[in-house]
């Protein structure tokens, strides 16, 4: 649950009941007309895998608006879905110790959410944009690819179409990557990602220096989680977390 929506979700850890770390994973935005419908289908594959070859207990859920979950797109709801995916973890007697990995503007909302959540250890993120770009431009847009998307369906959401907006266009990852240090922040990104520049990604790790770490996948696309070599780097990052 994140406030009153339920929100669909897939947990899995290892056999036995020996606390262990927990990670909970934040997808990016839909791809395609009406993709909130299918939206992170693979998500859960991915959390299965860190279960087993990391040994971690893991959560990936469906943010609200997307997949089968319930509600609209916001940023501060998206944001608020974060917080309550955190809190089922840390709530829980099997698991000590919660980090996060978001990928695309999940990475971006990730960063932002564990800036003012001391529960969260550390954040990796894959391919993630430092702001919403041209969307926090013209905030509009967005507003109409979440429509088209089936991220939103209310009609008449949302109620305050300026708060929605202004939610847009103050989100910074950078600003929010400050606030970070101690905690460790991975920044996995590909050299031939066509949607986030690498600029942005040197930008993100900068801004949490000296807990930061950014590699760079060779002719790596934008959808890191399909990559090997990232998901490679990742479960091992995350090994050197439960040290």
């Amino acid at each position: 649950m994140s406030g009153d929506l339920k929100l669909a979700a897939h947990f899995v850890r290892p056999p036995g009941s020996t606390p262990v770390p927990g990670v909970v994973l934040c997808h990016g935005f839909p791809i395609g007309p009406r993709g909130a419908a299918t939206s992170a289908a693979t998500y859960f594959e991915l959390v299965d895998r860190i279960a087993r070859d990391a040994g971690w207990a893991a959560l990936a859920f469906h943010f609200r608006g997307s997949g089968t979950s319930e509600g609209d797109f916001s940023v501060d709801g998206w944001l608020a879905d974060i917080g309550a995916a955190v809190s089922a973890l840390d709530d829980r007697h099997d698991v000590r110790g919660l980090w996060l990995v978001g990928v695309g503007e999940g990475g971006m909302l990730a960063v932002c959410a564990a800036a003012d959540d001391a529960r969260v250890r550390g954040v990796a993120t894959l391919g993630a944009p430092i702001t919403f770009g041209d969307y926090a431009r013209e905030p509009g847009r967005l507003l109409q690819h979440a429509r088209d998307a089936g991220m939103i369906t209310t009609p008449g959401f949302p109620n305050d179409v300026a708060a929605w907006s202004r939610a847009v266009t103050q989100l910074d990852a950078v600003k929010a990557a400050r606030r970070l240090p101690p905690r460790p922040l991975l920044v996995l990104h590909g050299s031939d990602d066509p949607e986030v520049v690498a600029d942005e990604a040197r930008a993100l790790a900068d801004a949490a220096r000296p807990s930061s770490e950014l590699r760079v996948v060779y002719a790596g696309g934008h959808r890191l989680r399909h990559d090997p070599r990232a998901i490679a780097a990742l479960l091992g990052w995350l090994d050197r977390q439960a040290l």
